[in-house]
């Protein structure tokens, strides 16, 4: 049954591989014409594909009453490298995010990301951060969507983990309300260290009420970020999900913790 699974395993992620390469190229044509239809190409001819050749089952509770028509940033938790393909598949609008500045030098990922928009921020250099920030805010009031992983890595035991402050901040120059959206079951389809897949497993996405950032300023980010985590826990444990109570201060990630993220995949990224 293991050899089952591995040989499996390495056939999926030939196959992702390959048909990613196929599907960034013709992406890549239509964009020279229009990039939102290369980047309704990514939620309605790659993700679905992606999420069936593991042999995962998407369910996605019934969508909220929303202005999909305007603007929002769509904050949802991390479990693992198939929240990417599932978050394309279930929200009904174009998606960008914010990225490591490294994701824009890879081939066909990165050509991909630059013709769509995508905004890239360089850490290192806190006023490029600080610049991204700001294109980001102005990409999203001119109607693009954001979606981010306010966590910054990939929980390893399922739980929500605390929030950094820097998307808030975003969601906070950018004046747009911030859509909670939690999975659950990814990780057991693909769990966050392991390459091997599980297929049959059930993932499960629902999609709350947004949260507006009207009248409040920046320094409003670290309570809306609170208020953010704390109902993404509710509607996680709505799904089965392990979340519970913040308890306080383990909502919010500390200044120690701001800095802390994983590299090295197309995730979308924490603005920090």
């Amino acid at each position: 049954m293991k050899v089952i699974r591995v040989l499996h395993s390495a056939f999926v992620w030939l196959w992702a591989v390959l048909w990613s390469v196929v599907w960034i190229s013709l992406a890549m044509v239509v964009s020279v014409f229009s990039s939102e239809a290369a980047l309704a190409m990514a939620r309605l001819f790659w993700s679905r594909p992606i999420l069936w050749m593991v042999g995962a089952r998407l369910r996605l509770e019934p969508l909220p009453d929303v202005d999909w028509s305007r603007p929002h940033l769509f904050a949802m938790n991390h479990q693992s490298t198939l929240d990417i393909p599932a978050a394309f598949a279930v929200l009904p609008v174009n998606l960008r995010f914010v990225a490591k500045h490294s994701l824009s030098q890879v081939p066909f990922v990165g050509w991909y990301m630059r013709r769509t928009g995508m905004v890239f921020v360089d850490r290192s250099k806190r006023a490029r951060a600080v610049e991204s920030l700001r294109l980001a805010g102005e990409r999203i009031r001119a109607g693009a969507n954001i979606l981010i992983f306010p966590e910054g890595t990939r929980s390893r035991d399922g739980k929500i983990l605390p929030f950094k402050k820097g998307p808030f901040a975003l969601a906070l120059e950018a004046k747009v309300p911030i859509v909670p959206v939690v999975i659950e079951g990814s990780s057991q389809a693909l769990p966050a260290d392991a390459w091997t897949m599980s297929p049959g497993k059930a993932i499960r996405v629902k999609v709350g009420q947004p949260i507006s950032t009207e009248g409040r300023s920046e320094d409003d980010r670290e309570a809306l970020a609170r208020e953010v985590w704390e109902a993404m826990a509710r509607l996680h444990r709505e799904i089965g999900g392990k979340s519970g109570d913040p308890g306080g201060v383990e909502a919010v990630a500390t200044p120690a913790e701001e800095g802390e993220g994983e590299g090295g995949s197309g995730k979308p990224l924490q603005v920090a």
